[in-house]
């Protein structure tokens, strides 16, 4: 999968002091069914995409290539057995390294060969 992951956030107003801010491709695959389903979260890569504090109105801008990770298309339940999920995690860390979460699924697919 050769694409790239395009966006902005954006800082309307800001009442912690952030520290830094990272950016995580996560895969999540999930295999078994009912009370011996097994859930695998891998964390792909990490990126820091801000270090120190925002000011108010700024707006930072994200492009994320995904042609270096191991990236699979997303399946969902593939004969009710198995599932490949993919998450970008943003994360905010402030200056008593508190963690603030945003955890978007993003479907990533292969164009049909033929």
């Amino acid at each position: 999968l050769k694409d790239v992951v395009v966006g902005k956030v954006y800082f309307l107003l800001v009442r912690i002091r952030i520290k830094h801010m990272e950016l995580d491709i996560i895969r999540r695959e999930i295999s078994g069914a009912g009370s011996s389903q097994v859930t695998e979260n891998e964390t792909l890569t990490k990126f820091e995409i801000m270090d120190g504090i925002p000011g108010k109105t700024e707006s930072i801008p994200v492009r994320l290539y995904l042609s270096g990770f191991d990236c699979g298309p997303t399946m969902k339940n593939v004969q009710n057995k198995f599932s490949v999920k993919y998450f970008l995690n943003l994360v905010l860390v402030d200056e008593e390294d508190r963690r603030y979460f945003k955890q978007q699924e993003i479907m990533l697919w292969r164009k049909k060969i033929g």
